[in-house]
């Protein structure tokens, strides 16, 4: 381009300039060509916009790509360095807790909000999607980094829930997970102490198409050494639209003793950064979708303990017992009942009937 300016003493080159303008080199008529084919969506002869502009915003792309591959390369060298560099913190104390930031809007930050979305997107909008539970505040608290740079560590998923928790939250949707867990014991103790301050925590058993009753998906309810098991916890598998043998998603984990109950996780519609929408699937997606119901019971409900909404929740799923199935990831069938504690998918009709028979009984106790 900067031939074209010179010879055409233009200071903005547009498509028509550039299509008209024949370089010397063969290589320069190549990428000429190029340029065009890359631009051909764009009307040539409006003058309406410049390639100058588009080479300009193409540019402030490859930077963004470039910077994001330097922090990626910097991890994998060294995985402390970014604590280092970028957080300032110490990974292997806990009580170094003063770091982080406060951006929340960046272009990562997708995946949160699909999430946040799904439970309380504003209703009756007729734009988008409606989420599940109206009057509630989305506390954002982000415990990972971007999702391409490696698994959460023990600390900030703990320094995350006693965070929420001080902030208070009443339920605390936790859409991720990993298969290591070198500090467990920071994160058991964070747990507890959301269940002594009546925090209800609702966890994505993951998507490995995994029986997570012998392979271990964290965070789990069992405690480290053998030390009990918290009551506060749901841990959500995801279920698809279809009715038929696939009902369980083909990528959802799974277990009877460690997936308490299923909800729909595959194709949801919900809120993406810069006022979009967009279909995710995982179990990400069916996690907030219980959380949703949990708060609709706590806001009709305020009364209601953690466990005992948990409890609600479990005991007015939609029973798929006797009905067979895939075992996620497989062809192999099975009873639904035995790919999770609750044997069904979450009702939240059914919850809210059961979270008023439950208050009733609580009042004339």
């Amino acid at each position: 381009f900067t031939v074209v300016k010179n010879e055409t003493k233009k200071s903005s080159i547009y498509f028509t300039d550039l299509r008209s303008f024949q370089f010397k080199d063969s290589l320069a008529n190549a990428s000429k060509e190029f340029l065009i084919t890359v631009f051909s969506g764009q009307d040539p002869d409006t003058g309406s916009f410049t390639l100058d502009s588009l080479i300009a915003q193409g540019r402030g792309e490859v930077l963004k790509l470039k910077s994001k591959q330097l922090l990626y390369d910097m991890i994998q060298g060294d995985p402390n360095r970014m604590r280092k560099e970028i957080v300032n913190d110490d990974p292997f104390n806990l009580n170094d807790r003063i770091y982080g930031n406060n951006i929340v809007g960046d272009e990562d930050g997708f995946h949160g909000t699909h999430c946040s979305g799904i439970i309380a997107a504003s209703r009756g909008k007729n734009i988008g999607m409606d989420g599940i539970a109206d009057n509630v505040l989305i506390l954002p608290v982000r415990a990972a980094n971007s999702y391409q740079y490696g698994d959460e560590r023990d600390k900030d998923v703990a320094l995350a829930i006693r965070y929420a928790v001080d902030n208070g939250a009443k339920i605390i949707s936790m859409s991720f997970g990993k298969n290591f867990s070198p500090q467990k014991n920071w994160v058991d103790e964070a747990v507890k102490y959301a269940e002594e301050k009546g925090v209800l925590l609702v966890l994505a058993a993951g998507n490995e198409s995994a029986n997570t009753d012998s392979i271990i998906n964290y965070p789990n309810a069992d405690f480290a050494n053998g030390n009990g098991r918290a009551k506060n916890m749901i841990h959500v598998g995801a279920s698809s639209s279809d009715t038929g043998f696939a009902l369980p998603a083909s990528f959802s984990n799974y277990g009877q003793k460690n997936v308490d109950v299923f909800a729909p996780g595959v194709d949801i519609y919900s809120d993406m950064p810069g006022n979009k929408y967009q279909l995710m699937s995982g179990t990400s997606m069916a996690t907030p979708v219980v959380a949703g119901v949990a708060a609709l019971i706590m806001e009709y409900y305020p009364g209601l303990s953690a466990i005992q909404v948990k409890d609600i929740i479990l005991k007015s799923v939609t029973s798929l017992k006797g009905k067979k199935v895939y075992k996620p990831g497989t062809e192999e069938m099975v009873d639904f009942s035995t790919l999770c504690v609750s044997g069904g998918v979450v009702n939240a009709y059914k919850a809210l009937q059961l979270a008023a028979h439950f208050n009733k009984n609580k009042k004339q106790d």
